[in-house]
């Protein structure tokens, strides 16, 4: 199981960007002379954690993806994500597009409480 701030969110959604990170920033400019300026250091935070589910798996009711999009709708909340037994703090990522995308797993006129979607959600440690 994996939960995010006391919510209960299926344990086989993937972290589709865990390898895709690292953690040393690098920066490369030009002197006036022509000579490469290389900066480097190790970023804090930032780190992404997008978890996946799909049509077929990682499915959420309506109710979980509402309790997600109430906490998503606050600027600046502070969160722990407790995944595969690790605490990681959190916040939103908001600089690529939604926080939250949800998508019903069968398309019904009224969904209700009960009804299932697959979500994405996107995270960033903090």
């Amino acid at each position: 199981m994996i939960q995010l701030d006391a919510i209960d969110l299926p344990g086989d959604l993937e972290w589709i960007d865990e390898h895709t990170w690292s953690p040393v920033g690098q920066s490369l400019t030009y002197s006036l002379t022509g000579a490469l300026i290389v900066e480097e250091a190790t970023q804090q935070t930032g780190r992404p954690i997008t978890l996946q589910g799909g049509r077929r798996a990682c499915w959420v009711t309506k109710t979980t993806l509402e309790a997600l999009q109430a906490k998503a709708d606050q600027a600046g909340l502070a969160m722990v994500l407790n995944y595969s037994g690790t605490n990681i703090n959190v916040m939103f990522k908001r600089d690529q597009g939604l926080p939250i995308e949800a998508r019903l797993v069968r398309r019904i006129e009224n969904p209700g409480a009960d009804d299932y979607y697959y979500i994405t959600l996107r995270l960033m440690e903090i």
